[in-house]
């Protein structure tokens, strides 16, 4: 987890811009489980009750002045640039200083019928079973290897995903095993539910400053801020 969690603070952007255009759902590309695969992975993981709460995942002081908050699918490529360009520069630049504290929201639209849902769940279950720090840092490790998860062999993704994890210091077995099974789909659907049905939202990245959408570019996003501190 540390080697992970450096590499995750050491993410730098210099001025990588994301474009005000974002991932839209199609959910074109579902693939069928089948039976439960965990076991072939070698790992032997009872089965466990699903999870439909767990706090926002947060980095930053509860008394920050300035609030950002990003929608994200796991399976977006706007997403994986806004999470591994700019969310680093937030953090170095506003988070470490207290002048922001960030929030992580889940909005499975889908763009991958697999991934979309199996990545979210996934880095929840880190949240779950470590913190929000631990959180993060996995997340980044997702987006960071977003590409890998693109086929049509879930096998040998659910096989990757649970080596990330041991890498990352988790229970790879464990991790692997709440994806696969869908163990957090009912906080994850009711995220996407409030996100659609109560807020409006249609596409990932979705960044909110201090409760004012903003485009997800850097530029755009240090401005809100600076405004809003």
């Amino acid at each position: 987890m540390q080697q992970t969690r450096r590499r995750f603070l050491a993410a730098t952007a210099g001025s990588a811009v994301l474009g005000t255009a974002g991932c839209l759902g199609n959910g074109g590309d579902s693939q069928s489980d089948g039976e439960d695969p965990i076991a072939s992975l070698g790992c032997s993981i009872d089965e466990r009750d699903p999870v439909d709460s767990l706090p926002t995942p947060t980095m930053g002081p509860d008394d920050a002045p300035v609030v950002v908050d990003a929608w994200e699918d796991f399976a977006c490529p706007h997403c994986a640039t806004f999470s591994l360009e700019i969310l680093p520069q937030v953090e170095s630049e506003y988070v470490a200083d207290g002048v922001v504290q960030y929030r992580h929201h889940d909005f499975p639209l889908p763009v991958k019928e697999w991934w979309s849902w199996k990545g979210a769940s996934a880095a929840r279950a880190a949240q779950d079973e470590a913190d929000d720090e631990t959180f993060f840092a996995f997340a980044h490790t997702l987006f960071e290897n977003q590409s890998t998860f693109g086929g049509d062999d879930t096998q040998a993704s659910l096989s990757t995903l649970r080596d990330l994890a041991n890498d990352a210091g988790l229970d790879g077995c464990s991790v692997a095993a709440a994806a696969s099974r869908d163990r957090y789909r009912p906080l994850l659907e009711s995220q996407r539910t409030d996100a659609v049905e109560n807020r409006g939202f249609q596409g990932t990245p979705t960044v909110l400053v201090n409760g004012k959408q903003v485009p997800p570019r850097w530029e755009d996003l240090k401005s809100a801020i600076e405004n809003a501190r």
